[in-house]
């Protein structure tokens, strides 16, 4: 079993010293390496950080836009995306994924349920789900993905989308997942190529 993750972000931070903390080999994966043809990075998983839709932590954004056909052909072959909030009131922050998802950036604490979280369930589990901070949460009305875990006010703070052999899993939980979520979500097989 293979356990690796690519981090998309301007340079190596928290999360990636987080996410190695879980057991799990990192690559920084920087806006030129998504903008690159020539990059070709193996991993099972990419993770897009809480902010990377706002330009006053990060510049991620454009080169997601850019290479999401190529973000695409990962999921396809069985890689997995989780991105976090993009904390911005910019409703096109997440307009490089193959479907529609619309996020209402707020913040506030509450009880979340992930009754619906199959394979993606222990996300929550290092905390308390009664009291789980958020960034925003994502409309619902007419959309083809999974609501994974919502709050008590029925509003979707994690959501899935089963996408070829693989899932893009979208959270405006502001809390860091699990570790062990983090080495399941970031194993596999066989690593894939970017």
């Amino acid at each position: 079993m293979k356990c690796k993750a690519g981090i998309a972000w301007d340079s190596e931070g928290f999360i990636n010293k987080y996410i190695a903390g879980c057991g799990t080999s990192c690559e920084p994966v920087t806006p030129q390496m998504l903008g690159a043809p020539y990059y070709r990075g193996n991993f099972n998983a990419l993770v897009i950080p809480t902010g990377f839709g706002n330009s006053m932590y990060s510049s991620i954004l454009p080169a997601l836009r850019a290479s999401s056909g190529r973000i695409e052909k990962f999921v396809k072959k069985g890689g997995r995306v989780i991105a976090f909030g993009a904390m911005t009131n910019d409703s096109d922050s997440y307009n490089w994924l193959p479907f529609k998802c619309e996020y209402v950036h707020e913040y506030f604490s509450a009880s979340v349920s992930d009754d619906n979280a199959g394979e993606f369930h222990g996300f929550l589990e290092d905390f308390d789900a009664s009291n789980v901070e958020c960034d925003g949460y994502f409309k619902t009305k007419d959309v083809d993905f999974d609501v994974i875990a919502k709050t008590e006010d029925e509003k979707a703070v994690m959501i899935a989308k089963k996408y070829g052999d693989g899932y893009y899993l979208v959270t405006s939980v502001h809390e860091l997942p699990s570790k062990s979520f983090i080495r399941k979500f970031c194993s596999g097989n066989v690593e894939i190529l970017f």
